[in-house]
C-alpha cells in the first residue's frame, strides 16, 4: 500500500504541473521578446535573435556547439590539476573523452568514481553546466520538429541559439534552483569540502567524501542527464537520503517530458493530440512499473524466495516499490541515475529495465528527446495504416511522402544498429571478456545492458561489467555521439521537410490522430518495431535468466 500511494502522489504532482508548465513552455519557444539577459548573451556570442534558420543550419548549430562542448569538457578534466578545488585528483585522457561525450549527449554515463575522481570546479562548471544545455538541446530539437508541423510552405525552423537559450535560462535553471533549494531542507548534501575525517567503529580513520550534490541533483533529474556527484548515485543518502527526496527526485525526471505533450498539443493548436501521446507514454511506463516490481517482489532463486524479495542491491529505506518505481522512470526517461543496482535486480526485473530503453526514449523519454521520438514513430504509424487502406498517409495534416518516411526511419533504426553491432562486437572479440565478471545469460545481459544505455543516452548501467578498458570507453563513447546526434539530424531534416509543406485540409478519409484507434495504433507499432528488432537479443540474456 505504501508503494502504490507513492505511485499516486507521483501522478497527481505530475497531473498537477501538465497543463501550467506545459503551456508556460509553450509561451518561452513562442513568445518574440527576448529579456535583457538574453539580449545580452546574443550580443556576446554574435548572434540575431530574429533571424530564423534553414534546416540545416539550425543542425550545423546543433553539431557544431555539442563539438565545442565536447572540446571544452575535455581540456577541463584535462586541465583540472591546475584549477580550484581540485584535491590533487586528475582524470586521463580515455576517461575524459569518453566523459566530455557523455555529458555532452545528455547521456551521463560514467566509467569512473566520481568522488576520487572529479575536483569541485569540474563538476560545477563542467558536468553541472553540461547538464543544462544538453538537456536545453534536446528539447530545441523537439520545438524545431513541432514547428515543421504547425508552419506551411517555408524552410525556416526557427533560431536555435535561441531556443537553447530559452530552454535554459526560461526553464530549466528557475525549477532547478527551486528544488535544488527543497533537496538540500530534505537533507542532501551541499558543501565545498572534499570530505570529513571519520573514525569508525574499529578505530581505524578513513573520509567520508562531501561535494555540492543538491545543486547537481536538482537538474540531473530535471534534465534527464542522470549522473551522479557520488558513485553510488541516487542510492547514497548525501544524494538522495530519504522517502520524500526520493519521491521528489523521481518527479523531477519525469516532469518536462510529460509536459512536453501539452506543449506540443498547444503549439498545434489541438491539446488532444498531446493527451494521445501521453496516454500511449503512461500505457508503456505503466506496464513496463507492473512488470520491473512484480519482477523484484516474486523473484526467482532459493536465496531471494528465502528472503522474500529480491532486496540485493536495494537500499532499505526506499525497498521494492521505491527502486521499480525508479529505475522504471529513469530508464524510461532516458536518465540513467539510479536508486538500487540494477546488475542485482532479477532477470526478468533487469529485462525490464533494458527493454524499457529498448522502446526508444518515449515512455515517457527524456527531455526533448522523448517528444520528438514519440512523434517519429507516430509518422511510422500513420505509414503503415496507409499502407493498409492504399492511400497517402497523412499526419496533422502534413503529407507523408518519401523524404520524410526516410528521415523517420534513419531516426528509429540508428540505435539498433548500434546497441546490437556493439553488443556483437564486444563478445566476439578476444579480450573483451575478462570484463566480465559474471558468465552466462547475466554476463550476456551486462554487455546488452551497456550498448543499450549508451545508444539511447540513458547513462545508468549493469555495473558488474568493467568498462575502463580502451575498447569500452572507445566504443560506448561513439554510441552515445552517434545515438545522439543521427537522429537529432533526421529529425531536422524531418522537420524541415514538414515545414516545408503546405497543409492538407482533413476529408472523411483521414485517420482521426485524437481517439483510442490511434492510440492503440501507435502504441502496438512501438511494441512490434521493439520486438522484431530485439526479442532474439533478450533471448539469449535476461528472458534466459529469468526462466532459468
Amino acid at each position: 500500500m505504501a508503494g502504490l500511494l507513492q505511485v499516486l502522489l507521483l501522478l497527481a504532482a505530475l497531473a498537477v504541473c501538465w497543463k501550467p508548465l506545459g503551456d508556460h513552455m509553450a509561451r518561452v519557444y513562442t513568445t518574440p521578446k527576448h529579456s535583457r539577459f538574453e539580449k545580452a548573451v546574443y550580443r556576446a556570442v554574435r548572434v540575431d535573435p530574429d533571424a530564423e534558420q534553414r534546416w540545416p543550419v539550425y543542425a550545423a548549430g546543433v553539431v557544431g556547439f555539442s563539438f565545442v562542448s565536447i572540446v571544452l569538457l575535455y581540456l577541463l578534466q584535462r586541465l583540472q590539476p591546475l584549477l580550484p578545488w581540485n584535491f590533487g585528483r586528475t582524470v586521463n585522457p580515455s576517461v575524459a573523452f569518453n566523459t566530455a561525450i557523455s555529458f555532452v549527449t545528455n547521456t551521463n554515463w560514467q566509467s569512473y568514481v566520481p568522488e576520487t575522481t572529479m575536483g569541485h570546479f569540474v563538476q560545477m562548471a563542467g558536468l553541472t553546466v553540461q547538464n543544462f544545455v544538453s538537456a536545453a538541446v534536446g528539447m530545441a530539437v523537439a520545438i524545431a520538429l513541432i514547428r515543421g508541423f504547425i508552419r506551411s510552405k517555408t524552410d525556416r525552423l526557427g533560431n536555435f541559439w535561441v531556443d537553447l537559450v530559452r530552454g535554459s535560462v526560461r526553464i530549466l535553471l528557475p525549477i532547478a534552483f527551486v528544488f535544488a533549494i527543497v533537496l538540500t531542507a530534505l537533507g542532501v548534501v551541499m558543501s565545498l569540502k572534499s570530505g570529513v575525517a571519520v573514525t569508525n567503529p574499529d578505530g581505524s580513520h578513513g573520509t567520508i567524501a562531501l561535494a555540492p550534490a543538491a545543486s547537481q541533483e536538482a537538474i540531473k533529474e530535471l534534465g534527464t542527464n542522470g549522473g551522479g556527484i557520488f558513485n553510488a548515485n541516487s542510492a547514497h543518502p548525501f544524494e538522495n537520503p530519504n522517502a520524500w527526496s526520493n519521491l521528489i527526485e523521481i518527479f523531477l525526471l519525469l516532469v518536462i517530458p510529460v509536459s512536453l505533450t501539452r506543449t506540443f498539443g498547444v503549439m498545434v493548436g489541438n491539446k488532444k493530440q498531446g493527451g494521445v501521446l501521453l496516454g500511449v507514454m503512461g500505457v508503456l511506463w505503466g506496464g513496463m512499473l507492473a512488470v520491473i516490481w512484480w519482477a523484484e517482489a516474486h523473484p526467482n532463486g532459493p536465496l531471494a524466495k528465502l528472503a522474500g524479495a529480491a532486496m540485493e542491491g536495494k537500499e532499505v529505506r526506499f525497498g521494492i516499490p521505491g527502486s521499480a518505481l525508479f529505475a522504471d522512470s529513469t530508464t524510461g526517461t532516458s536518465t540513467g541515475a539510479v536508486n538500487a543496482m540494477h546488475d542485482s535486480f532479477s532477470g526478468l526485473g533487469g529485462g525490464g529495465a533494458i527493454l524499457n530503453m529498448l522502446f526508444g526514449e518515449m515512455t515517457p523519454g527524456g527531455a526533448g528527446t522523448g517528444i520528438y521520438s514519440i512523434l517519429v514513430m507516430a509518422i511510422i504509424a500513420m505509414f503503415l495504416a496507409g499502407l493498409m487502406v492504399g492511400r497517402t498517409p497523412e499526419y496533422l495534416g502534413k503529407k507523408l511522402g518519401k523524404r520524410e518516411v526516410t528521415c523517420a526511419s534513419i531516426a528509429i533504426l540508428a540505435m539498433p544498429l548500434l546497441v546490437l553491432l556493439g553488443t556483437g562486437a564486444a563478445l566476439l572479440l578476444p579480450g573483451t571478456g575478462a570484463a566480465l565478471n559474471n558468465p552466462g545469460a547475466h554476463g550476456f545481459s551486462e554487455v546488452l545492458y551497456a550498448y543499450t544505455s549508451a545508444s539511447n543516452n540513458n547513462g545508468s548501467a549493469f555495473a558488474g561489467l568493467t568498462v575502463t578498458n580502451g575498447w569500452f570507453q572507445s566504443t560506448l563513447g561513439l554510441c552515445m555521439l552517434f545515438g545522439r546526434l543521427v537522429p537529432i539530424l533526421a529529425v531536422l531534416c524531418l522537420a524541415g521537410s514538414l515545414a516545408s509543406q503546405r497543409k492538407v485540409p482533413e476529408t472523411v478519409g483521414t485517420l482521426p490522430t485524437t481517439g483510442p484507434l490511434f492510440a492503440t495504433m501507435l502504441t502496438g507499432t512501438i511494441l512490434l518495431v521493439a520486438a522484431l528488432t530485439f526479442v532474439p537479443a533478450l533471448a539469449l540474456g535476461p528472458i534466459t535468466e529469468a526462466l532459468a
